[in-house]
């Protein structure tokens, strides 16, 4: 599957991405760094698609012994992924109402 990046979550002391928010065929998603990564892995791409059509590839790098994702270099500043917005926190989801359930249905009758 293709996925456009259009925001990231990034770590609060370091300039290091956490999470990706994409879109896939007209629905939103957010995915992990780590999920990002094994997707990458299993044939999923990711993208970031600059002004003026510029489309550049989400690839996985390496730094001391660890992996996080980068775009290819295309010669641009800032980095494609820092340069996005920052992802709006996703609501949570509302826990369903109790279910009411009247005394008489309860077996129990005189």
């Amino acid at each position: 599957m293709k996925y456009q990046v259009t925001c990231t979550v990034k770590h609060s002391t370091y300039e290091r991405i956490t999470s990706l928010g994409c879109t896939a065929n007209g629905v939103a998603v957010r995915f992990s760094e780590e999920e990002g990564i094994r997707r990458i892995r299993s044939g999923d791409e990711f993208f970031v698609d600059r002004p003026a059509g510029h489309v550049v590839k989400v690839v996985i790098a390496e730094r001391e012994g660890r992996e996080y994702l980068k775009t290819e270099p295309d010669g641009e500043r800032p980095d494609n992924l820092l340069a996005l917005p920052h992802c709006k926190e996703q609501p949570k989801p509302t826990p369903p109402a109790p279910a009411f359930v009247p005394a008489g249905s309860h077996g129990f009758f005189l």
